[in-house]
C-alpha cells in the first residue's frame, strides 16, 4: 500500500496546483482532520476521506503518521463504513483518546439521516481498528432537543472520568455544543448544553467542537486530556472552538469552565479567509495545543474531479493566550526544517506609488516580513506574472486597520472562485505589522502579528506567475525586514518548486 501511495504521489506531483509541503492524501477527497493524537512519540492524523473519488461522499477515516509534525507517512484507511451497521452510510468526524493504554477512536456514525456515536479500538499501534460490539454508545440526541445535527464527538479526561463535547444546534437558538459524561467511554449521560449561540439561525449548526484548557500550568495533576494527552492543567482559561456551518467559518470562545459550565468571556474568528474549516485541537506530549484544519478548494467540482484530488490540511498551528487573554496562533516551529535557499532584504523605504520587484520568485515559499510607518496602505504581491495579468495581493490598510487578500486577479482560469477577504487588525501605537506567509502553489496561509489568520486558495494558470513585489499606496511605508525561503517538499523524491 505504501509503495502504491508513493507511486500515486509521484504522478500527482506534476500538477501545478497540488501543494508540496501541506499534507493531503495520495489522491481523491479529504475534509475534516480527525483523531489528532501523539502516540508513543508519533503524531497521528486521521481525516475524512473518500477513497474512490475527488468529491465528498462514502466517508472513511484516512490515516497518516509523522515523527516530526512535518514529514508524513501514508497508512491504511483506519475506518470504513460497515454494511448493516450504525455507520453504514459513513464514518464521520470524531477524536482519539488513550483509554488506559488502549488507543480509542470516538466517531460519528451515519445511517440514513440518523447520527450516533461509536467506538473503535486498536491493539497494534494504531494500524488496524476493531469496532465495539456495544456500538452505538450514544444512539441519538437527548429527548426534546429538536437538533439540526448531532455529531463530531470530542472527548477528554476530567477528574478521573470522561467528558464529551458534541456539535449540534436547534432551530430555536442556533448552534450549540452538548456536554456528556461517562465513567468508561461506553455508558454516557447527557449533562447540559456546554455553550450555545443564543439566537435563532436555521443554518448555523455548530460542528467539530474542540474544548481545552489554555494558560495556567499545562502539567498540573488531575487534568483534562484533550485527544489523549495526559496532564493538561485545569488552571487558566478554557477555549471552545466550533465551526459554524451556516457561515463556513471556525470561531472560538475564551472563558471559564466550572462545574460543567463554560462561561465565554471573549470570542473571535480562527481564520478570516473563508477556506479554513473544521479545525481540531490536540495536546501533544510537550503540553502544546496544536490545531489542524481543513483548507477547502476554491474551484468547481468538475475541476476537482479532473485533477483527481480535493482538500488540503492546513499547517499545524500552536495556540496560546496573550497576557490580555486573547487567543494567539502561530505556525509550528518544526516547519523550519523545510527551509531551503534564503533571500533577505532590510530597511527599504517605500514612497507612495513605489512598486518594487524583489529578486525573489517561487510558488513554494515561506516569507517573514515586518513593515512600519505605514501611513496609508502597503502590499505584498505574490504569484505575480510579468505584466500582472495574474497576481494575488496581500495588503494592510492602516487607515481602516484592515488586512486583506485580493484574489480577483489570482488566475486567468474560468473555473476558480475570486474575491477579497478582509480581517480587522488593529495595531497598537508603535507596533509593527508582522507577516508570516506560507505560499504552497494553490494554498496561501497568512499569519499577522500572531493574532489574525487569512487562508486563501489561488490557481494561477501561467507558469511565470512566480514574482514577488512590495508596494506602497497613498503614502510612504518602510519595509524593516523581509526574509524568504524556498520550501522543500515533505515527500521523498519530490523537489523544491
Amino acid at each position: 500500500m505504501r509503495h502504491e501511495a508513493n507511486r500515486i504521489r509521484e504522478q500527482m506531483a506534476a500538477d501545478p496546483h497540488r501543494p508540496l509541503y501541506h499534507f493531503l492524501p495520495p489522491r481523491y477527497w479529504m475534509n475534516d482532520p480527525n483523531g489528532c493524537i501523539q502516540w508513543r512519540g508519533q503524531y497521528h492524523l486521521f481525516y475524512q476521506h473518500n477513497p474512490a473519488a475527488a468529491h465528498w461522499g462514502d466517508i472513511h477515516w484516512g490515516h497518516a503518521a509523522s515523527a516530526d509534525l512535518v514529514h508524513w507517512q501514508d497508512l491504511p484507511v483506519a475506518l470504513a463504513p460497515t454494511p448493516g451497521s450504525p455507520d453504514a452510510d459513513g464514518c464521520w468526524s470524531g477524536t482519539a483518546c488513550d483509554d488506559n493504554g488502549v488507543p480509542t477512536l470516538v466517531y460519528t456514525a451515519r445511517l440514513g439521516q440518523g447520527e450516533s456515536v461509536c467506538l473503535a479500538t486498536s491493539d497494534d499501534g494504531l494500524r488496524t481498528w476493531r469496532k465495539s460490539a456495544q456500538n452505538p454508545v450514544i444512539s441519538g440526541p437527548p429527548p426534546g432537543l429538536d437538533p439540526l445535527g448531532f455529531r463530531d464527538p470530542y472527548v477528554w479526561r476530567e477528574a478521573g472520568d470522561w467528558r464529551m463535547a458534541l456539535g449540534s444546534g436547534t432551530r430555536a437558538s442556533g448552534g450549540c455544543v452538548l456536554l456528556y459524561y461517562s465513567p468508561d467511554l461506553r455508558t454516557w449521560t447527557y449533562l447540559r448544553r456546554l455553550a450555545e449561540a443564543g439566537s435563532p439561525d436555521p443554518d448555523d449548526m455548530w460542528e467539530c467542537p474542540s474544548f481545552l484548557p489554555l494558560g495556567g500550568n499545562p502539567r498540573a495533576p488531575d487534568a483534562l486530556a484533550p485527544s489523549g494527552a495526559q496532564g493538561c492543567g485545569l488552571k487558566g482559561k478554557h477555549v471552545l472552538v466550533v465551526s459554524a456551518m451556516g457561515q463556513w467559518r471556525a470561531i472560538y470562545f475564551v472563558g471559564r469552565y466550572q462545574e460543567n459550565r463554560f462561561i465565554p468571556e471573549r470570542e473571535g474568528v480562527m481564520d478570516w479567509g473563508g477556506r479554513y474549516y473544521a479545525p481540531q485541537v490536540m495536546a501533544d506530549q510537550a503540553g502544546r495545543r496544536l490545531m489542524f484544519g481543513w483548507i477547502r478548494e476554491g474551484r468547481t467540482l468538475d475541476s476537482q474531479i479532473a485533477a483527481g484530488w480535493a482538500g488540503v490540511q492546513a499547517l499545524p498551528r500552536v495556540l496560546s493566550l496573550a497576557p490580555d487573554g486573547a487567543l494567539r496562533m502561530s505556525p509550528a516551529p518544526e516547519l523550519e526544517a523545510l527551509r531551503g535557499a534564503c533571500f533577505k532584504a532590510e530597511d527599504m523605504a517605500l514612497r507612495a506609488g513605489d512598486d518594487v520587484l524583489l529578486p525573489l520568485e517561487g510558488e513554494c515559499l515561506e516569507i517573514e516580513a515586518e513593515l512600519a510607518e505605514v501611513s496609508a496602505s502597503c502590499s505584498l504581491k505574490l504569484r505575480c506574472s510579468p505584466r500582472e495579468d495574474e497576481v494575488t495581493v496581500l495588503s494592510y490598510d492602516a487607515l481602516n486597520q484592515q488586512l486583506s487578500v485580493d484574489t480577483t486577479r489570482a488566475s486567468l482560469a474560468t473555473d476558480v472562485e475570486r474575491g477579497v477577504t478582509i480581517a480587522p487588525l488593529e495595531l497598537a501605537p508603535g507596533e509593527q505589522l508582522r507577516l508570516h506567509i506560507f505560499l504552497d502553489r494553490s494554498v496561501l496561509e497568512v499569519f499577522a502579528n500572531d493574532r489574525v489568520c487569512l487562508t486563501s486558495r489561488i490557481y494561477p494558470s501561467r507558469p511565470d506567475s512566480r514574482r514577488v513585489q512590495v508596494t506602497a499606496a497613498g503614502g510612504p511605508a518602510r519595509l524593516r525586514m523581509l526574509t524568504a525561503w524556498r520550501m522543500n517538499s515533505i515527500w521523498p523524491d519530490q523537489h523544491t518548486a
